[in-house]
């Protein structure tokens, strides 16, 4: 049986390394950049308690060195630029364990090194197609090292190729994007803030949000967000205007939030912009074997930190499902792809329809103060115990 997998990112390097265990099965992982190349991946990352669950009950030994290259996501706070504490949350109250808080280039690091020589690098596609002999399966061409290759008659085709992946839009067309009215600025510096900044915090000046976290070694990542009407305004980029949207008017700054100002304001020509957007949700194809997972299947607003999240809870069900079913002698990769959407589909349902709800204190017009204190009460604080824990892995009791 032969498999593609489209892209070593975080759902890939976990499928890989999954199904390249499994009995006569070829596992062909294609990755555009080298082994090395983490260039677009300098910031960093708070990977929820449901990704560390997920992939600890499929994969104990990557987990384990995912852990020890992370620090512990234990705590959330939310609170106000000039120091008011709106929101304080341990996280062990709502989850069954902590989540991580690392850089993107580290967690690259750790699952490519684990995933080993099942990664191809430094591949260009150059077509994907499906199979002339049977509209079921696909062909994938690509060069690598100055080189053609191909692969015919693929049974099952993994994308895990991103948010803008290639795979989707050839095989079931252009993704319709949602924007919410959102800026996202990201950014990752040296801590030099003497532990003012350490979990995961956020803090608010009316709609303008702060969020920042400490990374291994000694790094933070920095993002900040405000509302807009279309593109992002090059004057909301200078330093003068980014200090003025987070410097509360009323009150003095907390030393927190004002060295994080003072992190963007000084550092804007190294900070990535995007607007805050998601598309729809969608698993397979409707007429051949391609299966999508992570940002691939599902970009979704970065609100409650579900990106690389549910990248890794995507790969830890497929691949357990696929495991499952291989393992029992029902190797129909069409079958396969429709358990696994059924498996995740009112799953990520849930999780984009809260995450586009918790956006609701960074949208124009907002009271953060008003939207912060429902967070702290129950119906909240339900889907958080849903979000965290509900993995609806097969086979596996997740509420316990």
């Amino acid at each position: 049986m032969r498999i593609v997998i489209i892209g070593a990112g975080v759902a890939g390097c976990v499928m890989a390394r999954r199904l390249t265990a499994l009995d006569g099965v070829e596992v062909t992982c294609l990755e555009r950049v080298t082994q090395d190349d983490h260039s677009e991946a300098g910031t960093g990352l708070n990977v929820g308690p449901n990704a560390v669950k997920a992939l600890g009950a499929t994969d104990p030994e990557l987990t384990a060195r995912v852990t020890a290259a992370a620090f512990a996501w234990s705590n959330w706070r939310i609170s106000l630029t000039d120091g008011t504490v709106l929101f304080d949350l341990a996280l062990k109250d709502v989850a069954d364990g902590p989540g991580w808080r690392i850089r993107w280039s580290e967690l690259y690091r750790v699952l490519r090194e684990a995933a080993g020589d099942n990664v191809a690098y430094g591949c260009e596609i150059t077509e994907i197609a499906r199979a002339a002999s049977d509209p079921r399966k696909t062909a994938v061409a690509w060069t690598q090292d100055g080189r053609r290759h191909r692969l015919e008659n693929i049974d099952l085709l993994i994308a895990a190729d991103g948010r803008y992946s290639e795979v989707r839009r050839t095989i079931s067309g252009e993704a319709p994007v949602r924007l919410t009215g959102v800026a996202i600025s990201r950014l990752l510096v040296p801590d030099t803030s003497r532990g003012l900044i350490d979990d995961y915090g956020q803090w608010f000046n009316g709609p303008n949000r702060l969020l920042a976290f400490r990374v291994p070694p000694d790094h933070v990542y920095v993002a900040g967000t405000f509302p807009i009407e279309g593109q992002i305004p090059d004057h909301m980029k200078t330093p003068d205007t980014l200090r003025a949207t987070y410097t509360p008017q009323h009150a003095p700054v907390s030393d927190q939030a004002g060295w994080l100002i003072d992190q963007l304001a000084g550092n804007v020509a190294d900070t990535h912009w995007a607007r805050m957007q998601e598309h729809d949700a969608l698993y397979r194809a409707a007429d051949c074997n391609v299966l999508y997972l992570g940002d691939a299947a599902h970009g979704m607003v970065p609100t409650l930190g579900q990106g690389a999240t549910q990248a890794i809870e995507d790969a830890a069900c497929a691949a357990a499902l696929i495991a499952m079913r291989h393992q029992a002698g029902q190797r129909d990769a069409a079958r396969w792809c429709q358990e696994i959407e059924a498996l995740r589909r009112d799953r990520m349902r849930f999780v984009m329809e809260f995450s586009w709800a918790a956006t609701d204190t960074v949208l124009a017009g907002a009271d953060p103060v008003a939207g912060t204190r429902h967070k702290t009460e129950q119906p909240f604080l339900s889907k958080l115990k849903t979000l965290y824990r509900d993995i609806g892995l097969p086979l596996v009791d997740n509420k316990a």
